[in-house]
């Protein structure tokens, strides 16, 4: 399968030479995608588990083409040292910040670590290692992710509510600055429907967990009106169920008050009936270059039953706003579909 999607960028990369049209994937392996645009560059990551790499491209239909910079290996030995999950880069207060979730070889162990960048461009300058982001609690944490809102810096995360496998949830908490956390949690998101509870895992021996029930992945999406959108992935990524969910809150609201959530019953995101497109999750969102454009970015299977492994692959396609501030993605398009580059890419 590897090889066939590896053939499949390439002829794509042939035919499509000018990056004004590309089909999916962009490459043939890359889990938990992100892409930032930033200065008329995207830089783009994934989980390697091995290490923090980062594509830089003027256009990210080019991606298969783009300039690859590892900008950090873990230590042989340490907590952050195994298990290198779902990177993110952002930009804040004009320095680059890698988050990022590691382990020592005990996933009971996986915490948030966060690295720092003064350099103009993220491929080049000096990485310095913050340490631990400890959320509040300092409980089991993945798939950090920050964002900005009313001028108050947050951090969301996929977390356990106490030191046992089972559940893991989706957390808020206010950040001082990009590596600190301050204050309580709040739990915005747990998997409390049918569709969010596909891939119960039995119990494997003494102290292992009956079942694991997931909600990963929080991303934070503003919409034009200011409702803000938290998009989060559901299901174990172990099953053809994986999906996105939203949980949201009115523009204004106070994001740390429980009653601020609102939770749609339903997907917001997901492959069904979708050939070369299974288990759809873990995305993010950027913008086109010339910022008329809304695109969401998601990995998923080309064939079903293929799970957690490194057969999935980074895909995207563009999305709108419904008048309220309600994201409206569609489905999840097939596998090759040709689509028109991000507006305004070089």
């Amino acid at each position: 399968m590897r090889t066939r999607l590896l053939i499949l960028l390439l002829l794509s990369s042939f035919v499509h030479a000018w990056g004004q049209t590309f089909s999916n994937p962009l490459l043939p392996g890359g889990a938990d995608p992100w892409a930032i645009y930033h200065d008329g560059s995207y830089y783009y990551m994934h989980t390697t588990g091995r290490d923090l790499t980062i594509w830089k491209t003027p256009n990210l239909a080019q991606l298969a083409q783009a300039e690859k910079t590892t900008i950090w290996t873990p230590p042989a030995t340490g907590p952050y040292s195994k298990e290198i999950w779902a990177p993110e880069l952002h930009f804040l207060a004009g320095k680059w910040y890698v988050y990022f979730a590691a382990d020592n070889g005990s996933n009971n162990n996986h915490r948030l670590y966060v690295l720092e960048n003064s350099s103009p461009d993220p491929t080049t300058g000096k990485w310095t290692l913050k340490g631990q982001l400890k959320t509040p609690d300092d409980k089991w944490a993945i798939d950090g992710s920050v964002f900005e809102n009313n001028g108050q810096l947050y951090v969301i995360w996929s977390g356990w509510e106490g030191d046992e496998n089972g559940r893991q949830d989706i957390y808020l908490a206010r950040l001082s600055n990009p590596w600190t956390a301050t204050g309580p949690r709040l739990r915005i998101s747990d998997p409390r429907f049918g569709w969010e509870q596909h891939g119960l895992l039995p119990r494997f021996g003494p102290g292992e967990p009956a079942y694991v029930l997931v909600n990963e992945g929080p991303q934070f999406l503003a919409s034009p009106s200011g409702r803000v959108n938290i998009v989060y992935s559901a299901s174990g990524c172990w099953t053809d169920f994986y999906a996105l969910g939203l949980v949201w809150a009115e523009p204004g609201a106070d994001l740390l008050n429980p009653a601020s959530w609102h939770k749609e019953p339903e997907p917001v995101f997901r492959a069904q009936n979708v050939k070369g497109t299974y288990a759809a999750g873990h995305n993010c969102f950027f913008d086109s270059p010339n910022g008329k454009q809304h695109w969401i970015l998601y990995h998923a299977n080309a064939e079903p039953g293929q799970g957690c492994g490194r057969e999935r692959t980074p895909r995207m396609q563009p999305f709108t706003f419904a008048a309220d501030g309600t994201p409206v993605f569609g489905d999840p398009l097939p596998l090759g579909q040709e689509l028109s580059a991000p507006q305004g890419a070089k």
